[in-house]
């Protein structure tokens, strides 16, 4: 299963905080409206992620719930039916919650930098270090906290669930 190390962090100055990562990113931005589905499990989290009515990727990940920088194991399944999927994976497990936001994303490195506008919840970034073949959860911790530093985000600025979680909460 790949991995990665992931850091979430709640956004105080977007405009700042693109600035900075647009500086680090090998890529110009990517703008990437998503609407993500979750679905009850028995464990980890599974999600429909619709990027176009014809392209949805079904995404399973286990992930410890912690601030900072933590391990997530994932498999990623593309399909080009999403309504068919979503409404059999919504028959079978039933629908947890929607998350809808519009995703800036920057690539730096094996690094993915996602600066977040979720509906309902405001302004987040992400880090998701790609740990390479060889590569520890030591090294990828690494790099996610040098590019923490980078980015100016602050240790107490730090989340420990999805989204999916704080909508929860909001309820």
């Amino acid at each position: 299963m790949p991995t990665n190390i992931e850091i979430k962090a709640r956004v105080r100055d977007m405009a700042g905080l693109q600035a900075r990562a647009a500086a680090l990113s090998d890529t110009p931005v990517q703008v990437i409206p998503q609407e993500d589905t979750f679905f009850h499990t028995p464990r980890g989290r599974l999600k429909l992620r619709q990027l176009r009515p014809d392209l949805a990727q079904l995404v399973y990940y286990e992930r410890p719930d912690q601030d900072g920088p933590k391990r997530s194991n994932y498999q990623i399944f593309e399909t080009d039916n999403p309504a068919g999927l979503k409404s059999t994976l919504s028959l079978a497990l039933g629908v947890r919650g929607i998350v809808r936001k519009t995703r800036l994303l920057y690539l730096a490195g094996q690094t993915r930098i996602h600066l977040d506008d979720v509906e309902g919840l405001g302004r987040f970034m992400e880090l998701e270090v790609v740990l390479r073949p060889g590569q520890s959860d030591a090294d990828g911790q690494a790099i996610a906290e040098d590019l923490m530093a980078r980015l100016g985000i602050q240790k107490d600025d730090l989340l420990d669930g999805a989204y999916m979680d704080l909508l929860e909460k909001r309820m």
